[in-house]
């Protein structure tokens, strides 16, 4: 079995028993009358590799939305994408130069309204090791790869929590070498962790 074909076999089982899911922060208490959240759609690209990896940006600190965090590639879906996957698979290619036509898609994960106003929708896709990527310096300051198992192990995801806003936000955080993931990023990589039920 492909590694693509075990993800989607994953995504696609019924679990044994109840998940608690992060559906994230929707903003209701702050929202105008009329205003809806935004949808958004990011990919996380595994590298298909004995010991699999996953392909992260850091933001550039230009950008007027979650500048300098880390981030899996992705963005708005426009009114021309046919779908989320589409728009994933899009983003990926502007910023990080991933051919959409090399991706084998695994499927859609559980979504995840992040606090500044978008619904965002992860797709799992596969791509071939050691990629020669070309970051769009525009959006992305600097990518790098990860071990998959490290990133989905639950031993990993801290809770913490800060004052925003004048509340007490929750989050999740992940570390590894220097690198700190947080924030939705975070978020939806919990929720991976758990759909997925991933063993090394």
């Amino acid at each position: 079995m492909t590694l693509a074909e075990r993800l989607r076999a994953a995504l696609q089982a019924d679990p044994s028993h109840e998940i608690e899911l992060l559906i994230g922060d929707t903003r209701d208490a702050d929202m105008a009358d009329g205003e809806t959240l935004m949808r958004a759609a990011v990919l996380v690209p595994i590298t298909d590799r004995p010991r699999p990896g996953v392909i992260l940006t850091e933001r550039s600190a230009d950008l007027s939305r979650h500048a300098g965090q880390i981030a899996f590639p992705g963005g708005r879906i426009d009114p021309g994408d046919a779908d989320a996957t589409a728009a994933a698979l899009r983003e990926a290619e502007e910023e990080l130069g991933i051919p959409a036509s090399i991706v084998q898609v695994a499927g859609v994960a559980d979504g995840y309204r992040t606090i500044t106003g978008f619904d965002v929708t992860p797709v799992l896709g596969v791509i071939p090791p050691d990629l020669a990527l070309a970051p769009n310096a525009g959006e992305v300051a600097d990518w790098f790869e990860m071990p998959l198992d490290h990133l989905l192990d639950p031993a990993n995801h801290s809770e913490a929590s800060v004052e925003w806003l004048g509340r007490e936000r929750h989050y999740y955080e992940i570390f590894w070498q220097d690198r700190r993931i947080w924030g939705a990023t975070a978020a939806i990589v919990v929720n991976l962790a758990r759909r997925l039920a991933w063993t090394r």
